[in-house]
């Protein structure tokens, strides 16, 4: 065990605040880390007030973290002293599942091991997340930083990057096809960027036109702002995927009309009831399909990192203090933020 600092929540109504707590010494397997970046993810603020019903307290968010490793197990191949590095979502899964066997560790039938807030399978422990100096992690679930990467701007593609990643690769986006992307958050800039670099038309769904030039920008071909009946009825039968990554409950039934027969409705901003009801007859009648997805797995997380590097897509972020990591979660709530905070670590030694 070795002492380590970082901001943790103590209950749901408490801000987050200094802690020194106990780090496990890497088993056999554990790359040691110190951390350099850490991105801010909005679950992190759900987890920390508890809002989903699951945390565990003292609880430390951070699933985005970049760091360099310092030591690793007696078994680790694949990693050495002085590289840097990443740690997604998961530190942990059964690995014998046909999920996990499938390298889909995140929906493992037994329940992947969270970066946070979640019991470690070997001792018991609550796992702390990357708002830290450090981390332990198993060698299977460190992912490698591609030389060219941005660190900093490289961290949430840990998180938002893949999360918008693997659906699109699933559903086999790629040229010649229509993709809407409902949403320009964290999640919803990446989604553009991605649908274009696998040769898709893009279309931004927004609520505001004032965020049309920014769309662009990011490299959306489209704009149509979702509370114009007009333009919404105009755009009926025209995509051939939907990549909704609106964190909170909407109405999808006007989305829906706008797939084309046979069309997809990914869902990977929303975890909590569809409200308004979806109408079968807008999936039955032209066959359409309405699916979710989380994260990826840790070959395809690395796979994503490699294509970031490879097309020039980096996370477009604001540098943080974590000393104002309470004031960002208030900013984040009010879509204050384009698109990413990322925690400089080196503010927690200041």
């Amino acid at each position: 065990m070795y002492t380590a600092i970082g901001y943790a929540a103590q209950t749901p109504t408490s801000p987050l605040a200094p802690m020194t707590f106990e780090r496990r010494s890497p088993r056999a397997d554990d790359v040691a880390i110190e951390i350099l970046y850490c991105g801010v993810c909005h679950s992190d603020i759900h987890q920390a007030r508890n809002e989903w019903g699951i945390a565990v307290y003292p609880l430390m968010p951070g699933h985005e973290i970049v760091g360099r490793v310092t030591a690793v197990g007696a078994e680790v191949s694949r990693y050495k002293v002085g590289d840097l590095v990443g740690v997604g979502c998961m530190v942990d899964s059964c690995r014998q599942c046909a999920a996990c066997r499938q390298d889909e560790e995140q929906y493992c039938l037994e329940g992947p091991t969270m970066t946070y807030a979640t019991p470690d399978r070997v001792d018991g422990s609550n796992t702390m997340g990357g708002y830290s100096n450090s981390i332990v992690v198993s060698e299977h679930f460190v992912l490698r930083i591609p030389q060219g990467l941005d660190l900093a701007s490289a961290a949430p593609i840990l998180c938002a990057g893949i999360t918008t990643y693997s659906p699109l690769k699933a559903h086999g986006v790629g040229p010649g096809h229509k993709v809407g992307v409902l949403g320009m958050g964290g999640l919803g800039h990446m989604g553009i960027k991605f649908a274009k670099a696998l040769g898709a038309e893009v279309t931004l769904f927004t609520r505001s036109a004032s965020k049309a030039e920014e769309a662009r920008r990011q490299g959306a071909d489209h704009v149509i702002v979702s509370s114009d009946e007009a333009q919404m009825r105009a755009a009926a039968g025209r995509f051939d995927f939907l990549l909704d990554t609106i964190p909170v409950q909407h109405d999808l039934n006007p989305y829906l009309q706008t797939l084309a027969f046979g069309g997809v409705h990914i869902l990977v901003g929303l975890i909590e009831p569809i409200e308004p009801p979806v109408h079968a007859a807008n999936l039955v009648m032209q066959r359409r399909v309405l699916a979710g997805s989380l994260i990826g797995g840790v070959a395809e997380t690395q796979e994503v990192l490699e294509f970031c590097a490879e097309h020039g897509i980096t996370c477009d972020i604001e540098m943080l203090d974590i000393r104002q990591i309470n004031e960002a979660y208030e900013r984040m709530i009010a879509g204050d933020v384009k698109y990413r905070f990322v925690i400089d670590m080196a503010t927690l030694q200041a």
